[in-house]
């Protein structure tokens, strides 16, 4: 003899399981810049349909409901939720916040495009702006050693400072921002980028300040925007739902020891 609510309970324990996952791997970037936060997302499984609804005959002993068991729950995703995280002052020219919808874009070493939010960048040996993992910038800006200050403003134009030519401002690059029809559909492959996906569609280039772009913010970092408080909520509902599964497992077993016990 089996019961349903043993397989049930099980698909259900591991949906949550995967929860409480993605909730502690939030919480471990609470501080990392420019993280999204994760969401899973479930569905029900198929149902065991025992009777439809509508059987018999009209009028006289048709059902009007019909007779099914679910069984259980499956995990379907997980979900980048892109909203915009806390803009905190640092005062450092090569920090630099998206304030708005877009993401730099950054060449990894094998070439390809990648995207990220985290705009702490740094200068290479060669005077590059790179990311704090090294990576260049898209299109490339490059700052002669002589420049002790750097300016961009809201549009992403970027100019330098050199006090051996004190009448102007050295023009230096631009920045552009990328954005897609569906950001959360980006494949997430660390060190805080993202990678095009078919689901997250063709991206689309444009400059800072534009329409469907955000500005860009010296001397400021787009902080994680994870909340902890709904996190910690989030985690105690996972843990007794997950209490409540195994509940159910302690029961259907008693059921079925009390019903092997029948025959003695």
């Amino acid at each position: 003899m089996t019961l349903r609510s043993l397989s049930i309970a099980a698909t259900g324990g591991r949906a949550l399981m995967s929860t409480i996952d993605s909730i502690a791997n939030n919480l471990s970037n609470v501080n990392t810049i420019g993280y999204k936060r994760s969401r899973v997302n479930f569905a029900d499984l198929f149902y065991q349909q025992v009777q439809k609804a509508g059987f018999g005959q009209l009028g006289q002993n048709q059902q009007p409901t019909g007779l099914f068991f679910g069984t259980g729950v499956r995990l379907v995703s997980t979900e980048k939720i892109f909203s915009q995280g806390n803009l905190k002052r640092t005062d450092r020219d090569l920090d630099i916040a998206v304030d708005g919808d877009g993401f730099f874009r950054i060449i990894l070493p094998d070439g390809t495009v990648s995207f990220t939010r985290s705009g702490n960048f740094q200068r290479d040996a060669e005077g590059n702006l790179v990311t704090s993992g090294g990576y260049l910038l898209d299109p490339a800006i490059q700052i002669d050693q002589a420049v002790t200050r750097v300016t961009i403003d809201v549009t992403g134009r970027v100019q330098g400072f050199d006090p051996s030519q004190p009448d102007q401002l050295q023009e230096l690059g631009q920045l552009e921002l990328s954005r897609f029809p569906n950001p959360s559909g980006l494949e997430a492959i660390g060190d805080n980028l993202y990678r095009e996906t078919l689901a997250s569609g063709n991206r689309i280039d444009g400059q800072p300040g534009t329409e469907g772009f955000g500005v860009m913010r010296q001397g400021f970092i787009e902080e994680s925007n994870v909340d902890v408080i709904e996190e910690l909520t989030d985690l105690i509902n996972a843990q007794r739902a997950f209490e409540i599964n195994t509940s159910t497992i302690r029961a259907s077993d008693e059921i079925l020891q009390t019903v092997n016990n029948l025959r003695r």
